[in-house]
């Protein structure tokens, strides 16, 4: 899922008109307002098509910066910020913002892009109510997926892609077999939420959780995701508790210490072995980060800069791989002094695959087991699976005939 992010660095961003720039990367840190400053009043990070900005590659810092620059008052960034992002406006055209100053709608159409960042193509609903959005990224020429989960007691969850393919090679996830084809703008990853929001309101009702564990290693496309999460739990705007937002990695170590200092949203990690003999073989990063690397880091970022918080330590059960009752105790002894909460994932089968999952006695088992040491430990269980879009099957869209299950696609204005 991730690649490095340096201190500055360069490299070529495809615009929403598909046209390509150059793109200057900076550090996430106290300084980046400062960077920004420079940035947002050229407008020339936030390209969109025609040589507009993009108002959906901004936070909310840099949107007021912009507005500030061009002669306008601070209070009207955050009144076009609440019609971008909060009480389910969204709107997609500065005219139809109610009150808003003349000259500075004038500005907006103008110099300013509100088109969609992807095009929805399609919607997918499982048995269980879980629906796969299917978006197309023009500059790409390839398609994402976004799920949106229904859950008890009013509980909404959206899982975002942070790429289209995965570069991370997991052995046990179909999205691997892709390859990386590129990174999701900072818009293109939030858009995903706000058009899951905007379709499956009416009838799932608000989206209370984001999981970014969708097509790609969020880590390797570390920048958009880190300023996409801190759209979506800005105040101001989608307002999504931070310990309600979670990132997910496959074990990027340098990009984990990055991303625990600088976001509030949650981190879980994939872990997935006990061994690195066996961690080696179903996910090659363990080579270059392995176990005890990963699990030191984890320890060490969360008890210095989030005391009290804990990780997701995420771990796929794979029937005769990692889940016999020596896994089960080796697992409590790596974890026994990182703060984290486990959950053990059902592997979900997809073309090709080697694995088998894990019977649910065998599961049950283990979690008892891990449970007695003390640790807090649920089973995640499928989602979606019959129309492959449960957890390691994103990427394998079959087209099915119209009368089945693909729905006419209305996204309310």
């Amino acid at each position: 899922m991730v690649a490095l992010v340096g201190t500055v660095a360069g490299r070529l961003i495809a615009s929403s008109a598909g046209r390509w720039r150059t793109r200057r990367l900076v550090s996430i840190s106290a300084s980046v307002q400062s960077v920004a400053v420079s940035i947002v009043e050229t407008g020339s990070e936030f390209g969109g098509g025609h040589g507009r900005v993009s108002l959906k590659e901004m936070t909310y810092p840099e949107l007021e910066r912009w507005v500030e620059s061009n002669g306008h008052k601070a209070s009207r960034a955050d009144m076009l910020w609440r019609h971008l992002y909060g009480s389910g406006k969204w709107v997609r055209s500065p005219s139809v913002i109610p009150r808003m100053n003349k000259e500075f709608v004038s500005l907006l159409e103008e110099r300013a892009e509100f088109a969609p960042m992807m095009e929805l193509r399609e919607v997918y609903t499982a048995k269980d109510g879980t629906k796969k959005l299917v978006f197309f990224v023009e500059e790409y020429g390839a398609s994402v997926e976004t799920v949106v989960i229904p859950g008890p007691r009013g509980r909404v969850t959206v899982c975002v892609s942070s790429q289209i393919g995965c570069a991370m090679n997991c052995q046990f996830c179909f999205t691997a077999k892709m390859g990386l084809r590129g990174n999701l703008s900072t818009a293109q990853i939030v858009e995903q939420l706000v058009v899951a929001a905007r379709l499956c309101n009416e009838e799932l009702g608000q989206v209370t959780n984001v999981v970014f564990m969708g097509m790609g290693e969020p880590l390797h496309n570390l920048e958009s995701v880190i300023r996409a999460a801190e759209i979506m739990v800005s105040e101001k705007g989608l307002h999504l508790s931070p310990r309600k937002v979670t990132i997910s990695t496959s074990g990027l170590v340098p990009q984990i210490r990055r991303f625990v200092r600088t976001s509030k949203c949650a981190l879980a990690v994939s872990l997935n072995a006990t061994t690195d003999e066996v961690r080696d073989q179903i996910m090659p990063i363990n080579r270059k980060y392995n176990i005890r690397m990963l699990l030191d880091c984890v320890r060490e970022e969360l008890i210095t800069y989030r005391p009290g918080e804990a990780a997701f330590i995420e771990y796929v059960m794979l029937k005769d791989v990692n889940d016999t009752e020596e896994d089960a105790a080796r697992l409590v002894e790596l974890v026994k002094d990182v703060p984290c909460k486990i959950n053990l994932i059902t592997f979900n089968s997809h073309p090709g695959s080697a694995f088998e999952p894990t019977p649910l006695e065998e599961v049950l088992k283990f979690r008892d087991r891990v449970a007695d040491a003390g640790f807090v430990v649920h089973i995640r269980n499928s989602r979606g699976d019959d129309e492959k879009m449960a957890c390691g099957q994103l990427g394998s869209v079959v087209p099915k005939p119209p009368r089945r299950r693909k729905q006419e696609i209305q996204v309310p204005a």
